[in-house]
């Protein structure tokens, strides 16, 4: 896995895919992570009831805990999943990797260059990552202690539907392209 700093002299632009700027883009994302983030949590309330999250059986002391832990897991997650990207692109040899929040997304972003495979090794290191770990550690956990788990997995899955678009549509392109990604925007 390589990055370049500059773009090779036979190379041009033929592909953007800007989240900030194409609204219909945008929209698509969102209705896709709605959908995904719906499709989790109905399928595994079949399993595990969603209401075991709001049990206050045990007392309103351990359901603020679960609360208080659920809220500040969701910002955590979200730091935590960019630096995931920003991993993935040192690991290519990236020296500088930019982070940010544009108030509908929080993004990892470079100037450099990646190769195809690497820069899908990059867009879904995260939800990989997450995946198996939050997947593993809600093995072990029932009821609502699942169920925060389980949400935070939920905005992990349904969280990466930009990073899911943005393969699928590189997927389709030559194996030899590169790929620069800003943050929001990837040409």
């Amino acid at each position: 896995m390589k990055a370049w700093q500059t773009l090779p002299e036979h190379y041009r632009e033929c592909f953007t895919i800007n989240l900030q700027k194409d609204r219909k883009v945008a929209l698509l994302v969102n209705l896709l992570s709605l959908v995904i983030a719906v499709f989790l949590v109905v399928g595994m309330h079949t399993i595990t009831p969603f209401w075991a999250l709001f049990d206050m059986k045990p007392g309103l002391g351990p359901y603020l805990v679960r609360c208080m832990v659920l809220l500040a897991f969701i910002p955590g997650y979200l730091i935590l999943h960019e630096l995931i990207h920003g991993a993935a692109m040192k690991l290519c040899g990236t020296k500088k990797v930019r982070y940010g929040f544009t108030g509908l997304y929080a993004y990892a972003g470079s100037r450099d260059y990646y190769d195809k495979r690497s820069y899908l090794v990059i867009t879904l290191a995260p939800v990989v990552v997450w995946g198996v770990f939050l997947a593993l550690i809600g093995a072990f956990l029932s009821g609502a202690w699942f169920w925060v788990v389980y949400l935070v997995q939920v905005i992990n899955l349904s969280g990466a539907a930009g990073d899911l678009y943005v393969t699928v549509r590189l997927s389709r392109l030559p194996a030899d392209i590169l790929v620069n990604d800003t943050g929001v925007s990837m040409t």
